[in-house]
């Protein structure tokens, strides 16, 4: 893997972004998967052209997605993708632009690579393993700025059903829609921390764990335990993510409230 292979899968990852906004200019279909759970025929359309173009790149990669049925062949592969064509397909629907289309490469359990592209705002955070991390042409590095009391981003939902209430007095909660994308914003330096504490799937977070890991943070599950991908059990324990320095603070805040 070099600059150059990351650059071909931005390029695919930046057209799936394109197809998204155009089919959102020309008006989508939405359906539900369950309750409260949307999926548009903009997904669908993302899913297919990431899937052909992406295997086309890496035919030895499995294939692992939101919106492709799953196959057990994934684990025994090396390499596999891990996809979600629209992380944030509810914000997508209200047209609100905290969506992304997220791409990551994990090789043997360890994300490698990540394209995390925001198509409403022309925002394509992309990293590769030791070699870097950049938000479009520039390098970023996950360097929040200094402030008190630390800026969490929470999930707009997670807010609204008052689970960040028990952090009111230890930080400042920022409302932002897509996991992959608050976990881009982390590597960018833009906040000291994201979390989620229920159960994320592995395509929620992936492409945002290898950003943020690449551009000098922390990611790891709610523990504090480090995140293996490529599972048979696509569900993690939570997500963590921190800027560069903020980690241990960050967890020992999410313990004292888990009691």
């Amino acid at each position: 893997m070099d600059k150059h292979f990351l650059d071909a899968v931005v390029e695919v990852t930046r057209r799936a972004g394109e197809m998204v906004e155009t089919i959102a200019a020309e008006g989508f279909e939405t359906n539900y998967k369950g309750h409260n759970d949307p999926v548009t025929t903009a997904d669908h359309a993302a899913n297919d052209y990431l899937k052909e173009h992406l295997c086309a790149l890496l035919p030895e990669a499995g294939w692992l997605s939101e919106e492709t049925r799953d196959s057990e062949d994934r684990l025994d592969k090396a390499y596999v993708w891990i996809v979600d064509p629209i992380d944030g397909t509810k914000e997508f629907v209200q047209r609100v632009p905290q969506y992304a289309v997220s791409v990551a490469l994990a090789h043997h359990g360890d994300v490698v690579l990540g394209v995390v592209y925001n198509p409403a705002r022309d925002e394509c955070f992309h990293a590769l393993k030791g070699v870097g991390a950049w938000l479009n042409d520039q390098p970023m590095a996950a360097v929040a700025p200094k402030r008190e009391p630390l800026l969490i981003l929470g999930s707009r939902s997670e807010i609204k059903r008052g689970e960040f209430v028990q952090f009111e007095g230890l930080a400042d909660v920022e409302a932002v829609g897509s996991i992959a994308y608050k976990l881009a914003l982390i590597a960018a330096g833009r906040a000291n921390t994201t979390f989620s504490l229920g159960p994320k799937n592995e395509w929620d977070i992936a492409a945002g764990v290898a950003l943020v890991e690449a551009a000098g943070g922390r990611a790891t599950d709610k523990a504090g335990q480090p995140l293996v991908f490529n599972q048979r059990n696509t569900l993690t324990n939570g997500i963590l993510a921190t800027a560069k320095g903020d980690f241990d603070r960050v967890l020992a805040m999410i313990q004292s409230r888990q009691g």
